[in-house]
């Protein structure tokens, strides 16, 4: 693709969780204490690889079919509980909110597309100044299927009126819930996902912090 033939991005969806702030840890030890309530025991490498697909997918994923029938809701009411007693412990990844100050700056639309329960998005809009920078955001309720579905970020593109955008994300999960809604990813690497798992999954390119990807941030938004 050429210069010419590369449309000017006008939105940048931002993934919340293990992207802009720092809790991909927190939500597998969540995880892991809720199955233990149940007498399941994955191993926790396990759980984090699944972080980011939605609470709805997880249990299978990592437990199996069975434990989902038998268990799955009670489940996601155990991990609700247990990562309520987590969530203080949540920080802002450094760079976050720079970064998104970078993005406004820019005259472009910002939405944060989380898929998190709508208490733990709010806690996480006051850690990034999310309210006052960006234009939308979504959470559990705003789609019907969770990621790696495209759902959310066509949700969350709908939310602003974007026409054409890049995702900035942290997990496999965000990369291929961008690519089947059409969207280029680009990848920091703050999930604990290695660059070469992400750039499978579709990332153009990985970054090892937020602060480098604003420091390529006019590289990134040319699509280069």
């Amino acid at each position: 693709m050429t210069q010419a033939d590369r449309k000017a991005i006008d939105t940048v969806v931002f993934d919340v969780d293990g992207t802009l702030v720092d809790s991909n840890y927190h939500h597998a030890i969540a995880w892991f204490r809720a199955f233990q309530r149940y007498d399941v025991t994955p191993a926790l490498w396990r759980i984090h690889r699944a972080i980011g697909m939605g609470g709805d997918q997880l249990v299978e994923s990592v437990a199996g079919e069975e434990v989902e029938r038998r268990h799955g809701e009670d489940l996601r009411d155990a991990w609700t509980e247990e990562f309520d007693s987590l969530l203080p412990e949540v920080q802002p990844f450094e760079g976050a909110e720079p970064l998104l100050h970078d993005v406004r700056e820019r005259g472009l639309r910002l939405v944060l597309a989380s898929s998190g329960e709508k208490k733990h998005v709010e806690h996480y809009l006051g850690l990034i100044n999310g309210r006052e920078l960006a234009d939308a955001w979504t959470t559990a309720a705003d789609a019907e299927q969770t990621k790696p579905a495209p759902d959310l970020i066509q949700t969350a593109m709908a939310k602003v009126g974007g026409a054409e955008a890049v995702m900035i994300g942290d997990s496999t999960w965000d990369a291929k819930a961008a690519e089947r809604a059409g969207l280029p990813t680009y990848a920091v690497r703050t999930g604990g996902f290695s660059v070469q798992e992400l750039e499978d999954a579709g990332a153009r390119r990985v970054y090892d912090s937020l602060r480098e990807m604003q420091d390529d941030l006019d590289r990134l938004l040319h699509g280069e």
